[in-house]
């Protein structure tokens, strides 16, 4: 049987790979929207995200942001249906 690894921990994975943060919190939101749109009954649809690298610094605010979705990749952007950032170098 194989387990399934929590969306939250695949984000602090590909992020800590792809950034080396000196800051990383993720939040699992989705509590927050049940019965609302987007809530997909997972209890993983909503996420918010604080993650500060040196690698951002010199980065426009959509540079970062498409940064850290092309680190998540398709397969969790896909499976999230908000996400929140808070992105600093």
């Amino acid at each position: 049987m194989t387990m399934k690894i929590p969306v939250a921990d695949e984000m602090r994975e590909k992020l800590q790979a792809a950034f080396a943060p000196t800051r990383l919190e993720i939040v699992n939101e989705s509590h927050r929207h049940a019965g609302h749109a987007g809530d997909d009954g997972s209890g993983e649809s909503h996420f918010r995200i604080a993650i500060a690298a040196p690698a951002f610094g010199p980065m426009s605010r959509i540079e970062r942001h498409r940064a850290v979705h092309a680190a998540l990749g398709p397969g969790i952007t896909g499976r999230v249906h908000a996400l929140a950032l808070e992105i600093s170098g």
